[in-house]
């Protein structure tokens, strides 16, 4: 993609697997660095991680601020999937709602994740919806996406393995800014998450796949690789630009999609914020 490009819209197959300059770079992800407001909307939520992740708490206390982190990522996910709870409640374990719980348990199994997410994308989804929709769907649903309709947009299924294509090409093992041409991590979960939020493949909480899957995009790229990043808060206290921004990404045209990047952005200087104030707090 560039400037004056556009991008195929989101359900004539994933934004970024279409892209004009995909055959160009090793990254078919980085074009979308090009469109406006985006690289540098992008270089401030990564300078905003980067001092988070320099708290002298994290020298020590790393795994508490983790699990505290999962914790609060869990409960914003269900939350904006509609099911609301208190944090105090959840972390007393006074909650048994399966939305909430099946959260608990997508954020859980991320780090076990890692490996299959860089070489089978497909089978990770599966296993996240499986985890987020058990006690919510029949067990025959679970991890099992659901076939597009006939006509004029291609299966689910397809856009799904072309999502999944793109994630495995990815950088993986590079680290977590990457070489010459490859998009930051931070934008890579983005796409992942808005794709996965725009194709709805799944039946359930599908906005806790896919927010688990931006997650887990983050921590298999090692930009995150402790889980310390609770980009869901983010997207929670900026629920109404997030909503909006994930339908204007969904259109699949060059403002839509820049306004979901920009969004994404800004919700991971909120997680920054949110990382620095749990590491204060066990200094306390």
């Amino acid at each position: 993609m560039n400037r004056s490009g556009g991008t195929p819209r989101a359900g004539a197959g994933t934004p970024v697997a279409g892209c004009d300059h995909a055959a160009m770079t090793p990254d078919p992800f980085a074009p979308l660095l090009d469109l406006a407001g985006v690289a540098d909307a992008f270089d401030a939520a990564r300078q905003a991680l980067d001092e988070a992740l320099r708290h002298r708490a994290l020298r020590r206390s790393g795994g508490p601020v983790a699990a505290e982190v999962g914790l609060r990522s869990a409960v914003a996910s269900a939350a904006l999937e509609g099911h609301r709870y208190p944090l105090d409640d959840v972390r007393a374990g006074l909650v048994t709602d399966p939305v909430l719980q099946g959260a608990l348990r997508a954020g859980a199994a991320l780090d076990g994740l890692t490996a299959t997410w860089r070489t089978a994308p497909r089978q990770a989804l599966a296993r996240l919806h499986l985890l987020a929709g058990r006690g919510v769907l029949d067990d025959a649903s679970l991890g099992r996406p659901i076939d597009g309709a006939p006509g004029g947009e291609p299966a689910i299924v397809a856009r799904l393995d072309a999502l999944a294509a793109v994630i495995a090409s990815g950088p993986g093992a590079v680290g977590p800014t990457g070489s010459a041409g490859r998009a930051p991590a931070l934008l890579r979960a983005a796409v992942v998450h808005g794709e996965l939020l725009a194709l709805r493949p799944f039946a359930g909480p599908n906005g806790v796949v896919a927010r688990a899957a931006g997650r887990l995009t983050l921590v298999a790229d090692g930009l995150d690789p402790r889980g310390l990043l609770a980009v869901d808060v983010g997207h929670l206290a900026r629920e109404t630009e997030y909503v909006g921004a994930a339908g204007a990404f969904a259109t699949g045209t060059p403002d839509g999609v820049r306004s979901w990047l920009k969004h994404y952005a800004a919700a991971v200087v909120v997680a920054a914020s949110e990382l620095t104030a749990v590491c204060a707090a066990l200094l306390d």
